[in-house]
């Protein structure tokens, strides 16, 4: 399990915890949607297209490590460590996204407060980075429709 805590309200960090231990916080850019996290002194960004749809993972030496489509649709999916993971909305008012294995639920991650912004994953056999970079793309993705319903 994976819980991401916000430490700041003004900037949207996060502190990310597995099984009790912080592994890594996640800082949200300033100037577009993504962020970045460090993972035993190895850094990760996080880049996001135009339209915040597409996610991208890229090492220090900039090379895409993972990549997210379609984010906010019912049915999104992301790549990474070889493998394909599929998502799905849970409900169209809700805060959760379903990790589909097989036609079948395996794991979730979902807003567990909306007053702290706490989110909680559990993606079981995903990667410890590629969990941080799925949360961190929900994060980003709930800040920005955060912004837009804001600003309209």
């Amino acid at each position: 399990m994976l819980i991401a805590e916000r430490t700041s309200m003004f900037r949207g960090r996060y502190r990310m915890v597995a099984d009790g231990r912080e592994v890594a916080n996640w800082d949200p850019s300033w100037w577009r949607t993504g962020g970045s996290f460090e993972i035993d002194g190895y850094r990760f960004e996080v880049r996001s297209n135009g339209w915040g749809t597409k996610f991208r993972m890229l090492d220090q030496a900039g090379d895409v490590l993972a990549l997210v489509e379609r984010v906010g649709r019912k049915h999104w999916s992301a790549e990474a460590d070889g493998r394909v993971y599929e998502f799905r909305r849970a409900s169209f008012w809700g805060k959760e996204q379903e990790l589909i294995v097989g036609g079948v639920r395996a794991g979730y991650i979902r807003r567990t407060s909306g007053w702290t912004g706490a989110v909680e994953a559990d993606l079981p056999g995903v990667p410890l980075p590629t969990r941080i970079f799925l949360v961190g793309v929900q994060i980003a993705h709930w800040q920005a429709q955060q912004n837009a319903a804001a600003a309209s």
